[in-house]
């Protein structure tokens, strides 16, 4: 054979190999954005609204438009005595509203009203495509908005779950509002996570996973931004912490396998503000508060009220079973 005839065939296998990458980034990409929305059932919402009765509380469904026209939508709760403070609960990636109904029960028995919103591309919420907190950030500055006309001069706090939790620090580095904020099992970049969940797919320890990610993930990312004008690479909340003051407490699991604990490692290592960093033994992908819930809820309280604005309001002891079923959310990127 002679070098003519390689060359001819090692030149249509590299073509090859390089239209199978450009076919399966595409697709990565496109699964990625375009999500079927899970749906909230009637009977979520006959627990919740069951849940709200039995803490003398009022659950309100509520909407906004956010700055591209999105319609969000979310429930409030109200406790019939509020300490004047909020907080803002955010699913992960896949989920709706009713994946943070868990924490629902003790942050009304402490006196919090809470927004629980449906992220844009999830649940009952408008858009069709998720970006990972790049315009969730922007959303969620518009739920501050709404919170804190009908708030009035109360803290609004934030608790966010894996991707929920990123995009909460995300939208740190443009909003100063929050008093405090609590982070369980966030990313510390969209790429890098992208990289850990293909290459545990792949395989994380074969040359093929070693040899295929970065440029599949590249080329992914730049598939989204020629598409769609999105850069995955502004999803970075340890680039948003490094530039906020806002105390952020982060909890992450030590058995996690979907958001390595390094991620929360990083972005502590980022941080030049107020941060403590819990790291839960035995717990999996937020899985802190079905492993530990009186520690859970011991260390989010504090938190909590360490910054708030107003004198503490004794919790009232409730002697019920929590009405809401805690539930992970299920996630295929970032949960």
């Amino acid at each position: 054979m002679t070098m003519r005839k390689v060359s001819k065939i090692l030149t249509a296998v590299l073509f090859c190999v390089l239209a199978l990458q450009t076919i399966a980034a595409t697709l990565l990409c496109e699964g990625i954005l375009h999500l079927t929305h899970k749906q909230l059932t009637a009977k979520t919402r006959t627990i919740a609204e069951k849940g709200a009765r039995d803490l003398d509380a009022k659950l309100d469904d509520v909407q906004i438009t956010s700055y591209d026209g999105t319609i969000l939508r979310a429930w409030e709760f109200r406790p019939e005595q509020g300490n004047g403070d909020a907080v803002i609960v955010l699913h992960g990636h896949g989920d709706n509203r009713a994946g943070m109904a868990g924490f629902i029960p003790m942050l009304l028995q402490h006196h919090y009203a809470v927004l629980d919103p449906d992220a844009r591309a999830h649940g009952e919420s408008g858009g069709n495509i998720a970006t990972f907190g790049i315009d969730e950030a922007r959303d969620l500055s518009r739920w501050v908005d709404w919170l804190t006309t009908s708030n009035g001069r109360g803290c609004v706090y934030g608790l966010g779950e894996s991707m929920g939790a990123a995009i909460l620090l995300q939208s740190l580095s443009t909003d100063s509002r929050f008093c405090a904020v609590v982070a369980e099992s966030p990313y510390s970049s969209f790429r890098e996570v992208a990289y850990d969940r293909l290459a545990e797919k792949m395989g994380a320890n074969s040359w093929v996973g070693r040899m295929l990610v970065p440029p599949l993930v590249s080329e992914a990312f730049l598939y989204a931004r020629l598409r769609y004008g999105i850069d995955f690479d502004r999803a970075s909340p340890v680039t948003a912490v490094s530039s906020t003051r806002v105390p952020i407490l982060l909890i992450h699991g030590m058995e996690d396998l979907n958001i390595p604990v390094r991620h929360c490692q990083k972005i502590l290592s980022h941080h030049s503000g107020v941060m403590e960093f819990w790291q839960v033994p035995g717990a999996g992908h937020t899985g802190a508060f079905a492993t530990d819930p009186v520690e859970f809820e011991n260390r989010v309280t504090e938190w909590l009220l360490k910054y708030s604005r107003k004198l503490p309001v004794t919790a009232r002891p409730v002697a019920l079973p929590c009405p809401y079923p805690y539930s992970k959310a299920s996630d295929e990127v970032g949960n």
